[in-house]
């Protein structure tokens, strides 16, 4: 393992992210932030990426902030809302806005911003041994990097709520039964799962599934009718692309579909 405080890996079809600091439970500090928007931005760069894993290297998934690297000196006042503005909240902005799904593979605690971080992936995979703690409450702050917003439209108000407040550890099994994830796997089956929904997606049509990621994010803030009016534009625009036009061929032929995720019209 390197002193990197992120690694990327190449895969076909994708890219696997993992948080490098296992010594801390691959608590965030400056240097991860950097190294975690560049290997983002370098995905997003990659034509050829069409999905992307996050994980965590040993023990841990991710812990949140490095408390270490924001202790006040005597006499001095640490402001956190600067932290957020500049590293947190762009993440979460851009998980949620790539045009192709990422895939969290949480094999371990996942604990303050690290567990939102998670929940801002579109598909959460979680080993039996793995938690989801908000953790905020023990050290008098407040759930941050959208976890506010996420825990009520996954759990409901009251879960929610006992999570935030109680700052309790869930379990991976749990959170899949609570609906917070989408599946909890064995911990040996973990990385296995994570590469196969990867490669699926790596053979998806990726243009209707960023489109799909849209329509979805937008949903929590639309009405019916606005919403409505969104699945026309963004059904009009998926049946304008390549891989619509062959899903539609290999249908009529009785093959299956060769999707390339390319841009552009058919």
């Amino acid at each position: 393992m390197t002193d990197q405080p992120i690694l990327s890996e190449q895969r076909p079809g994708y890219r696997v992210i993992t948080f490098n600091r296992p010594d801390k439970l691959n608590a965030f500090n400056e240097a991860m932030h950097a190294a975690l928007k560049k290997a983002i931005e370098d995905a997003e760069a990659d034509e050829s990426c069409r999905a992307l894993m996050i994980t965590g290297a040993g023990r841990g998934f991710c812990t949140g902030q490095d408390l270490n690297d924001r202790l006040a000196k005597p006499g001095e006042t640490v402001v956190l809302g600067g932290t957020l503005e500049a590293h947190y909240n762009p993440l979460v902005r851009k998980l949620r806005a790539l045009p192709f799904p990422v895939v969290a593979a949480v094999n371990g605690v996942a604990a303050g911003a690290g567990a939102n971080i998670a929940l801002a992936c579109d598909i959460v995979l979680a080993a039996r041994s793995a938690s989801f703690v908000q953790a905020f409450a023990r050290i008098g702050l407040v759930p941050d990097s959208g976890g506010t917003w996420a825990l009520p439209r996954l759990v409901g108000d009251a879960r929610a709520r006992g999570l935030a407040l109680l700052a309790e550890p869930l379990p991976a099994e749990k959170a899949e039964q609570w609906g917070l994830i989408w599946k909890c796997v064995d911990d040996a089956a973990l990385a296995d799962e994570a590469r196969k929904l990867c490669e699926h997606f790596a053979a998806a049509p990726t243009q209707g599934l960023a489109l799909i990621k849209q329509a979805l994010n937008a949903s929590a803030g639309n009405s019916l009718d606005a919403q409505l009016d969104l699945e026309r534009d963004l059904q009009r625009a998926a049946s304008l692309t390549p891989d619509y036009a062959e899903g539609v061929r290999a249908f009529m032929e009785k093959r299956k579909p060769n999707f390339t995720g390319r841009k552009g019209r058919a």
